[in-house]
C-alpha cells in the first residue's frame, strides 16, 4: 500500500512507530457528491449530477470497502448506468495493478497499467493513499469520491429517479440508529480486524483484539434478539458490517491474528452472513480468489512466503435458519 507525494509513487508502509505499534488508517480526501440534480451534496463542489453511463467504478474484489460499492450497485441495479473496472488482487511495488495476467479487469477507459495513475489524472500533484474504490466521472475527467462510506450513500439515493428504484437502506427515522452502530462497526469491527493484522507492537494488537471480538459479542447478542442490526429493515448498517464478516474466516481469523473463535463460532452471526450472502445478486460480489490472494500474497510482511491458504472450506448457499427464528 503505497503513497503519492506531489504527484510521485513511493512504495511505502504505514508508519506504526509513532502510534505505538497502532495501525491508524487515513481518512479519504476526495469526497465530492454526486446528487440527483447535480446540486452540491455535504462536502465538495457540485456538478456532479446522477446520469445513466456519466460514472466509472475502479473497485478491488478483495477490498472490503470496495466491496460496499458493488453490492450497492447491484442493490439499487446501477448495473447498466455505472460501468466498473477491477483491479489484480495483487498490490505490490507499484499498489493497485491493472495486470490482466494477474486477475485485473484491465482499466476499460485509459488502460492504464497502475492505479495511482488515475489519481494523478485526476491531479498531478496528488499527495495520498492510494486507494479502492474510486468513483470517476467521466464527462468532467475527475474522481468524485474515494471514500466508500459517502459512495454507497450516492447509489442509495441519487440515482432513484433515473432507475426507479425506491429501496431506501438510510432511511430517516433510522438515520441515528444507523450512523451508531456503523461507528462502532468502524472502530472496532470493519477498521478493528486491521489494527489487529497490522499491529506492529503486542499493546496495541491485543487492546485492538479485545475491542473486536467484545463488539462480536454484542453484535451476536443483538442478533438473537431482532432480524437485522437495526431491527426489522435491513439497512446500510448490515451491508456495512456483511463485507468484513464475509472475509472473516478466510482471511481474518488466521492472517490478521482474530483467532479467539471463527465466525461460523457465532450462532446468529454466521446465520446472518449466509442470509446476506443469498440476497439476490449478492454472491456475485463476493470473490474469495481474489480475497484470499490479495491479502496472503500482498502483505509480504505479515506473510512471507505468500502461500495462499486452500481453505476454509465454508458452504455460504447453506440454509441461514434466520426465518425460524433471529
Amino acid at each position: 500500500m503505497g503513497l503519492l507525494v506531489n504527484g510521485q509513487w513511493h512504495d511505502q508502509w504505514y508508519n506504526t512507530e509513532k502510534s505505538g505499534g497502532d495501525f491508524q488508517r487515513e481518512d479519504a480526501q476526495l469526497r465530492h457528491w454526486v446528487t440527483a440534480d447535480g446540486s452540491a451534496g455535504p462536502s465538495g463542489d457540485s456538478g456532479f449530477k446522477a446520469e445513466s453511463g456519466r460514472y466509472h467504478l475502479y473497485v478491488s474484489l478483495a477490498c472490503p470497502w470496495a466491496h460496499r460499492t458493488l453490492i450497492f450497485r447491484q442493490l439499487k441495479q446501477l448495473q447498466d448506468h455505472i460501468s466498473v473496472s477491477v483491479v489484480s488482487p495483487d498490490m505490490l511495488q507499484q499498489g493497485w495493478s491493472f495486470d490482466r495476467q494477474q486477475g485485473s479487469s484491465g482499466d476499460h477507459l485509459y488502460q492504464l497499467d497502475y492505479l495511482h495513475q488515475l489519481y494523478t489524472r485526476n491531479k498531478a500533484d496528488y499527495s495520498g493513499r492510494v486507494t479502492v474504490p474510486v468513483l470517476w466521472d467521466k464527462h468532467s475527467q475527475r474522481i468524485v469520491s474515494n471514500e466508500s462510506a459517502e459512495i454507497i450513500r450516492m447509489f442509495n439515493s441519487a440515482f432513484n429517479e433515473l432507475t426507479g428504484d425506491t429501496q431506501d437502506f438510510y432511511p430517516q427515522p433510522l438515520q441515528a440508529d444507523i450512523d451508531a452502530i456503523n461507528q462502532q462497526v468502524y472502530q472496532d469491527v470493519n477498521n478493528g480486524v486491521y489494527r489487529c493484522g497490522f499491529a506492529t507492537s503486542q499493546t496495541a494488537y491485543e487492546q485492538a483484539y479485545q475491542r473486536l471480538f467484545s463488539t462480536l459479542d454484542t453484535l451476536e447478542e443483538r442478533l438473537s434478539r431482532q432480524r437485522y442490526l437495526c431491527g426489522d429493515q435491513l439497512t446500510e448498517a448490515d451491508w456495512r458490517l456483511f463485507t468484513t464478516l464475509i472475509r472473516f474466516d478466510a482471511v481474518y481469523h488466521g492472517h490478521f491474528k482474530c483467532n479467539r473463535q471463527r465466525l461460523e463460532d457465532y450462532l446468529h452471526l454466521s446465520g446472518f452472513v449466509r442470509e446476506l450472502f443469498q440476497w439476490p445478486g449478492i454472491a456475485d460480489t463476493v470473490d474469495f480468489g481474489h480475497i484470499k490472494r490479495h491479502y496472503y500474497f500482498s502483505h509480504d510482511t505479515i506473510n512471507p512466503t505468500r502461500i495462499v491458504p486452500l481453505g476454509p472450506d465454508i458452504d455460504y448457499h447453506s440454509p441461514h435458519l434466520r426465518d425460524a427464528g433471529h
